[in-house]
This record gives structure tokens, sequence and C-alpha cells, in this order.
């Protein structure tokens, strides 16, 4: 039996007349890569903001490790991290001086070099954040949201607009911290993406959830009811050929 550490009840999120989340109920259990997929204005990043106390719900309940959102917001924070947009950095701080403000704002003890190293930043730590490339930015994005070792990690849309290097370096990234024994709460567009990471997917449409369980059950389900695909599948897609032509190195700018 898994262990649950989030636990979504018929959650609502309304804006006046509109409403952006229509009453959704899931769980998301320890150590697990979970993934909240569906068309813009779904609801995902809705979700998401609620459970990482960033946004005011309106109705229903929420536990995060046991914590109930409504009463212990502030502890419910020390345990997650979440992944910063650029818009977050300053940038014209250098990497290493950017993760001692964030332990500061933590009150966590770090060592830079480490943290980078986990990232394949650990050449850039002089660099200052607007001289990194787009899949530079991005990692240390996730470094950042690793400072205080959180038992859950929040990535939203993590790899959009990298190269097929970077992002499947990225994929082996979020494999790692599942690795370490963190939860990841992730939302994407890429179908390959959550095919490739999420042991469970909950698709969201019109602030509902319209499907919940693994990928590979989703997809034998469908096969199940008669699909076809129009075009045969091949054992590789033209991704793969791009890797196996240009190889799998980051090419950091």
């Amino acid at each position: 039996m898994q262990n649950t550490i989030i636990s979504v009840k018929n959650l609502k999120k309304s804006y006046g007349s509109f409403e952006a989340v229509k009453g959704i109920s899931f769980d998301v259990y320890e150590g697990e890569i979970f993934g909240l997929l569906g068309p813009n204005g779904a609801g995902k990043s809705t979700t998401l903001e609620i459970i990482e106390t960033l946004r005011q719900k309106t109705s229903g309940e929420v536990i995060v490790d046991g914590m109930n959102l409504d009463e212990e917001p502030d502890k419910i924070k020390r345990i997650i991290g979440v992944q910063l947009q650029s818009s977050g950095f300053y940038p014209g701080l250098r990497l290493v001086e950017l993760i001692d403000l964030f332990a500061g704002l933590y009150n966590r003890q770090v060592e830079p070099m480490e943290l980078l190293r986990l990232v394949n930043l650990e050449d850039k730590a002089k660099n200052k954040y607007k001289e990194l490339s787009g899949g530079q930015k991005q990692r240390f994005s996730i470094a950042t949201t690793l400072i205080n070792k959180p038992k859950i990690v929040f990535l939203d849309e993590p790899t959009t607009g990298l190269d097929p290097q970077a992002r499947r370096n990225l994929w082996q990234l979020i494999k790692d911290i599942q690795a370490k024994g963190a939860t990841v709460i992730i939302t994407t567009h890429y179908m390959d993406e959550a095919e490739q990471l999420c042991d469970r997917i909950a698709i969201l449409d019109e602030g509902k959830i319209i499907a919940l369980a693994s990928p590979d059950k989703m997809i034998d389900d469908l096969v199940t009811s008669g699909f076809e695909r129009p075009k045969q599948v091949k054992a590789a897609n033209l991704e793969d050929v791009f890797i196996h032509l240009t190889g799998k190195e980051i090419r950091d700018e």
C-alpha cells in the first residue's frame, strides 16, 4: 500500500462567476512522479498554486504530508520546492550568489558547488544568471528548488522551449530527484515527456479531471477500445534520430 503524501478533495476555485477548478479530487503517492496534464486553461496551474500555498482556494480540502492547507500553510512551505520562472532571479547575480541568497531566505546552510554539481552547472558557478542558455536556466531553476531539501518538488512545464538534448538531460535530472526520495509533481504539454517520466497522470479539461491512471493503462485502455493510429508506430521517432546523430551531451552556450 503506497503512502499518500498529497490528498485533494472536492477542490474548487472560482473567479466571480467563472469556475476555474470544479470540485476535483485526487491523491499523490509518496515517491512518485505525478503529472497534471491538460490544454491551456484547464486548471492545472491554478491547482498547483493552491497546493503550493500561493493561491487561495474557494472550497475543498488539501492535505500535504498530513498537514491541512488551511491550518498549517507555513509548515507546508518548509517541505516543498517550487520551480521559479526566469523572472524570479536577479539577472546580474552570479549563480553562487543566487544560491546563497535563496539559502538565506530558507535559513539553511548549503554548499553552492555541490548543488550546482547536481545539475551539471559546476563550471558556470561564477557566471551571471543572464549569461546562461535556456537549458542552463531551467537546470538552475530546478537546483534552487532543492535548497531546502524538499519532500515534494513542483515543476511547471520545466522543458518548454528546450532543444532535444536539454530536454532529455532534464528528464534524467527529474528522475534523479525522484531516486533521492522526493515526490515530484509536474505539468507539461509534451505527451512523450509525461509518458517517459510519470508514474501516474491526471488529465484535466475545463476544470475537471477526466482521466487518472498510469500512462500505460491509459494507452492500453485506448487500444482496447479499438483505436488505431493512422500511421504505423515505429520503434523510434524523429527525436531519437536527432539525439542519435548529434549526441546526448549537453550543448551549453
